[in-house]
């Protein structure tokens, strides 16, 4: 079976997996608050790529851990990535009325009610690390999952990166200030997924975990310019959101910055570096491997 398949197959298997367990921890659409929990639903579930779970289950394959040892943390990745996209698609921030193929949260509901509902899915994924019943894993690694997961989010990591992403609408950047915007605004939440795997395993060795670590940055601003470059080469039906949106709002783009050719070296220099470090895993890692080669080639 070619790696794209085996992929495929993995990612329906990942996907699956993280869907079974986000559909029993979100709120039931007809409990009350219904138009909040319904919001929270619609922005979770059905449509989605999962790349963040799916990298979560792929690291603890990569390291022989059972994947219910991260189903807390692969569905806590993917609520977090899901407030992310609500707050960034509002008229405050990016602007965004199509998401998914569809509009934007704010737009099939109002704007508050998609404030309300980030806010929600946010607290929700701390929640389920913290206690969900249907997760092995111990209460030590439960807290260091949290505390990983907090960094990752807040104003050091994503957070951080959305607020300098703003601040640089319209003005000049260079590269080393647009590389520190996406590992942080991207990169640390795709940091954060590797490390729910690598926190569910105490007894890791320290440069196996490191490995781990290195892979997933570059992976992360892989991603991101991967994201810059579909804004001016995809194709809106395609790729499920607005393209152009980066120029309309005068971001600096590694495309904008280094040219569209150089660009796709960057990233595919990224992924190399990425497998690189790999080399010391044996096939048990091949899904990380798949991810990783998946990043540069996606279309959306």
């Amino acid at each position: 079976m070619q790696d794209a398949s085996r992929l495929e197959t993995f990612l329906k298997d990942c996907q699956a997996r993280v869907e079974r367990t986000l559909e029993r921890v979100l709120p039931a659409a007809e409990q009350p608050p219904t138009r909040l929990h319904q919001a929270m639903r619609y922005a979770v579930l059905g449509e989605g790529k999962r790349v963040r779970p799916t990298l979560a289950y792929a690291g603890a394959r990569a390291i022989g851990l059972a994947p219910e040892r991260v189903d807390a943390g692969a569905a806590a990745v993917e609520l977090i990535h899901a407030y992310s996209l609500i707050h960034d698609d509002l008229p405050a921030m990016d602007d965004d009325d199509l998401r998914r193929g569809r509009p934007s949260c704010h737009k099939a509901f109002n704007e508050a009610t998609a404030i309300l509902a980030g806010d929600a899915l946010q607290t929700l994924a701390f929640g389920v690390l913290a206690e969900d019943k249907g997760t092995e894993t111990s209460d030590g690694a439960r807290v260091q999952m949290v505390a990983a997961l907090a960094r990752a989010a807040g104003s050091i990591g994503m957070a951080g990166g959305q607020a300098l992403d703003l601040e640089s609408e319209g003005s000049e950047l260079d590269l080393v200030m647009l590389e520190n915007i996406h590992i942080h605004k991207t990169g640390a939440l795709i940091r954060a997924s590797v490390q729910m795997a690598v926190l569910a395993c105490p007894d890791l060795e320290p440069a196996k975990a490191d490995v781990l670590d290195h892979y997933a940055k570059c992976i992360g601003l892989a991603f991101q310019i991967q994201d810059d470059l579909l804004d001016v080469e995809g194709d809106t039906d395609v790729i499920g959101k607005q393209s152009g949106a980066d120029a309309a709002h005068e971001k600096a783009t590694y495309p904008s910055l280094m040219g569209i050719g150089p660009a796709h070296e960057a990233a595919n220099d990224l992924i190399t570096d990425a497998l690189d470090s790999l080399s010391s895993f044996d096939e048990g890692a091949d899904p990380l491997r798949w991810i990783a080669r998946y990043i540069v080639n996606r279309d959306r």
